[in-house]
């Protein structure tokens, strides 16, 4: 969570009394985990060691982290995995694997050999798949449909190994968009609950929006409040790990945009840069 000028606002100040104390955790404990996450695959049961490994540390933390350290190797390695060499010896192997046997997870064992999303792969071989079976070259809210809802491809056996890569990225596909969205919106409810609890006045994005703003932090302020000696203008809810790469990002996406509308204090959005862990 992070909340202006550019200064995270621990949730322990606005929380509700829990039986557990609030964890905070240090740039070396994150480090730590990242490290250990390098030869890891991203399954369900990689998590379930990596709890082992690291007990201290809740599920919800681990698997944000998991999720976004595995989406920086996505990143990295995205282009090899879509030439169209590495796509033909893609869709040859779906297509020899569903030969021999079409019940079999080809897919999503093809996808955790070459270390890609399987939600990711199945969109390479139903583009693919489309391509060679439609006259005109599929959209794109056509695949994000059939992604959605499998049943729609025209294959029942592509429907059923698409379906098995979907259910099974832990990371990727429409089902984790939906369930981000769905925490999201949860946490967006939990904070507005707590400012309401501690009487703060504020406007939320959807009034923001009415008054013309084009960007907007979830919540604004309208009587600034002083935090650990930062004047705290405006916060905006993230449901997800804070890293530094993710603050470099949502400063430059986002929270720049709120500094040079609001006119905050230079010195508050300078010690903002600092910031090395992430106030959970």
């Amino acid at each position: 969570m992070a909340a202006g000028c550019l200064r995270p606002v621990p949730l322990r100040l606005l929380r509700r009394p829990s039986p557990s104390p609030n964890m905070i955790l240090t740039k070396a404990q994150y480090d730590e985990i990242a490290q250990c996450l390098v030869s890891v695959p991203p399954t369900r049961q990689s998590l379930r060691k990596l709890k082992q490994t690291f007990p201290s540390q809740s599920q919800a933390t681990l698997l944000s982290i998991f999720s976004q350290e595995y989406q920086k190797h996505i990143k990295r390695t995205h282009a090899k995995h879509h030439t169209s060499e590495a796509i033909e010896t893609y869709y040859q192997r779906y297509l020899n694997g569903v030969g021999r046997n079409g019940s079999a997870p080809v897919l999503l064992e093809l996808a955790n050999e070459v270390d890609y999303a399987p939600s990711l792969m199945a969109r390479i071989i139903l583009e693919r798949f489309l391509q060679e079976h439609e006259e005109t070259p599929p959209s794109k809210s056509v695949i994000n449909s059939m992604l959605r809802d499998p049943s729609q491809i025209p294959d029942g056996v592509l429907a059923n190994q698409v379906y098995q890569c979907i259910v099974n990225d832990c990371c990727y596909g429409p089902l984790v968009d939906c369930i981000k969205h769905a925490i999201g919106h949860e946490h967006e409810v939990l904070l507005r609950d707590l400012l309401l609890e501690k009487n703060l006045s504020f406007l939320d994005e959807d009034q923001l929006r009415a008054k013309g703003y084009d960007k907007t932090p979830d919540f604004i302020l309208q009587v600034p409040v002083a935090v650990e000696g930062h004047i705290i203008h405006w916060i905006e809810s993230k449901a997800s790990f804070g890293d530094e790469c993710s603050h470099h990002a949502y400063l430059h996406d986002q929270f720049w945009s709120y500094w040079n509308r609001d006119d905050c204090n230079q010195a508050e959005i300078q010690n903002s840069k600092k910031l090395k862990k992430a106030c959970l």
